[in-house]
């Protein structure tokens, strides 16, 4: 199996090392902003791993599109433009997003549906998420997909981070921190604070290599689907 990886930075070569690891895969280019040109031809890879700016990723849609190849999307700061493009290019090729490939944080967006449907408003909420001090955006994509995994229909208010006379906190209301430092991989903690007790669950990342296996394990079970779009979840929990 034939990979192209999008994106020379941290995360790429990370994505690159886990490749090895792969019998059978094998990388066919490597590319970043300066060698987009090579997309104008035709089909490259099997599939693409794309880890790397936003801005990037309407010139690899395109090329998806046109070749049919699958693609696997990591990248974050995606707005909800590119989110239509990245749903709509489903309709060519085997098409995947998700803001964290760690098998942690899959399982955590699994429980915490349940955890809340059980504690109803009787306990308030917060997210906390912390990453490295060369992160751009706040908050993650990840602490995005678990406040979505908890107010799925958007009925809570967020409240960013609070300041001066905020006001009394309501049982609507989830709020949500960011925390950059230092070299952290990832950290994410949803809080559920009660009458007398608190419980959280927290998953913390120690080295990024866990997003490029998940990705790269996602990226092989991708290229044998058919054409649509996936989420982590597809493919991670599918019967």
């Amino acid at each position: 199996m034939k990979i192209l990886i999008s994106g020379t930075g941290r995360m790429g070569c990370a994505v690159r090392d886990a490749i090895a690891e792969h019998p059978g895969a094998e990388i066919s280019a490597m590319i970043d902003e300066n060698s987009l040109d090579v997309l104008s031809g035709g089909k490259l890879a099997d599939v693409i791993i794309d880890f790397s700016h936003h801005s990037m990723l309407p010139v690899l849609l395109e090329h998806s599109r046109r070749t049919e190849t699958a693609i696997v999307v990591g990248t974050t700061g995606i707005d909800d433009e590119l989110m239509d493009k990245l749903r709509a290019n489903g309709g060519y090729a085997p098409t995947l997003y998700s803001s964290n490939y760690s098998l942690g944080i899959a399982v955590m967006k699994h429980l915490l549906p349940g955890i809340k449907a059980v504690l109803g408003d009787q306990f308030d909420i917060e997210v906390c998420e912390t990453h490295h001090n060369k992160k751009v955006d706040a908050p993650s994509g990840t602490a995005k997909s678990l406040i979505e995994a908890l107010d799925p229909e958007g009925e809570y208010k967020l409240l960013y981070g609070r300041q001066g006379e905020c006001g009394a906190r309501t049982k609507k209301e989830i709020g949500v921190h960011s925390l950059r430092g230092g070299t952290v991989a990832g950290e994410h903690t949803v809080s559920f604070f009660g009458t007398d007790e608190v419980l959280e669950v927290t998953h913390r990342a120690f080295d990024r290599r866990i997003f490029a296996k998940g990705a790269v394990t996602a990226a092989i079970k991708l290229a044998d689907k058919p054409r649509g779009f996936y989420t982590l979840d597809d493919l991670l929990f599918e019967n």
